[in-house]
C-alpha cells in the first residue's frame, strides 16, 4: 500500500472530517467530529509544537492519523505525547509505523526526551507499542451508559443549604471561576503526567471555546455562590454525550456533589435527545469508578499509557 504522510491542512473541512472518521472507527468510545478536530489544531498553544499527521493512500483515502506535541502544561520538562490511530480496515500495512516514526522525529527535533502514548489494552496493540520501544504504565477504562434504557437516579428531594445547580452556559460572561475550578481538580487527577493549568487565555481557547463542549449540558454545583463541583459535557450532534471531566474541589469532597452534578447533566442530556453516554476513568480512581457504576455505566474498553525514552539520534 502506497502511503503519503502529511500534516492536516488548516481550514480544510474535508481533512478535519477525515481525521474524525478515523478516530471514530478506531475509538468509538470517544467524541470526534470535524469541527472539534479543526479547533484542536487552530487553538493549540505555540509551545505545544502541535501537529496532526495524516496517512493517506495513493487513491486519496485517509487511513491513519496521529496527534503529536509537547506537554507544555506539564511540570515535567521534556515530556511529550503521541497518539496514533489507524482505521481497523487498514491495520498491518505500515501506516502506524510510519506515523509513529514521523511523530518521534518531530518530538526529538523539539527537544522532547520522553513521550507518552495511549494504547488499547489488546494483544495486537500492546505488541505494536512494545516492538517500537514503549513500556506499559497505568491504565484507564472507557465506560458506556445506554441513555435510552437507563434508569437515572432522581434529583434529591431538597438541595442542601447553600447549594445551587447552574449550567455551564450561566458562565459565558465570565468563565474564570470554572477555569479556576478546573485547574484545582486537574492538579489532583490521577495520571503519569502532572498537569498545571496556569494559562487562562490558553484554557479559554482550547477548552472553553471547543465546539464539542456543550455548555447547556455542563453542570456546575455552587456552594455559597462559588463552584464546588462540576461535570463538563461534550456532544457531537449525533446523540452521543461524553463526560469531559467531573471533579470536586478538595474542600467540598465527601458530600455527594459530583453525583449531584452528574444527575443533573445526564437528565438534561436525555431531555436533549442524547442516546449514549461515555466517560473515562483512571483504573485506580476508585471513587469515580464507583460513582459511574452507581449510575449504571459499564466498562466497554481499557487503554494503557505507554512511555518511551527518546534519543536525539532517533530515525
Amino acid at each position: 500500500m502506497t502511503l503519503t504522510l502529511r500534516d492536516l491542512r488548516p481550514g480544510d473541512p474535508l481533512d478535519a472530517e477525515a481525521v474524525a472518521a478515523v478516530r471514530r472507527a478506531a475509538l468509538p468510545f470517544m467524541i470526534a467530529n470535524g469541527a472539534g478536530v479543526a479547533h484542536e489544531l487552530a487553538s493549540a498553544h505555540p509551545a505545544k509544537r502541535y501537529r496532526l499527521l495524516l496517512a493517506q493512500t495513493g487513491d486519496g483515502r485517509v487511513v491513519g492519523t496521529a496527534q503529536v506535541g509537547i506537554a507544555h502544561d506539564s511540570a515535567e520538562p521534556g515530556a511529550s505525547f503521541v497518539n496514533a490511530y489507524v482505521h481497523p480496515d487498514h491495520r498491518g500495512r505500515g501506516a502506524g509505523t510510519a506515523l509513529l516514526r514521523t511523530a518521534e522525529e518531530h518530538l526529538v527535533a523539539q527537544g522532547a526526551v520522553e513521550t507518552y502514548a495511549w494504547v488499547m489494552d489488546e494483544p495486537g496493540h500492546r505488541a505494536f507499542a512494545e516492538r517500537h520501544g514503549y513500556r506499559a504504565g497505568r491504565s484507564a477504562h472507557f465506560l458506556r451508559l445506554d441513555l435510552g434504557s437507563a434508569i437515572l437516579p432522581p434529583y434529591p428531594a431538597e438541595l442542601p443549604p447553600g447549594v445551587e445547580l447552574r449550567p455551564g452556559s450561566a458562565f459565558v460572561d465570565d468563565p474564570r471561576p470554572l477555569y479556576e475550578a478546573d485547574a484545582a481538580v486537574s492538579r489532583d487527577e490521577p495520571g503519569d503526567l502532572p498537569v498545571e493549568l496556569d494559562d487562562y487565555e490558553d484554557w479559554l481557547s482550547g477548552v472553553w471555546h471547543d465546539p464539542s463542549l456543550d455548555k447547556e449540558l455542563t453542570t456546575v454545583v455552587l456552594v455559597g455562590g462559588e463552584p464546588a463541583a462540576f461535570t463538563a459535557a461534550r456532544t457531537d450532534g449525533t446523540g452521543r454525550y461524553a463526560s469531559g471531566m467531573t471533579g470536586t474541589l478538595a474542600a467540598h469532597r465527601g458530600r455527594g456533589l459530583a453525583k449531584l452534578a452528574k444527575i443533573d447533566s445526564l437528565r438534561r442530556a436525555v431531555a436533549a435527545g442524547c442516546t449514549e453516554a461515555f466517560t473515562g476513568n483512571d483504573a485506580e480512581n476508585g471513587p469515580m469508578l464507583a460513582i459511574n457504576s452507581w449510575f449504571g455505566y459499564e466498562i466497554c474498553a481499557t487503554e494503557t499509557r505507554f512511555t518511551k525514552r527518546l534519543e536525539p539520534t532517533a530515525r
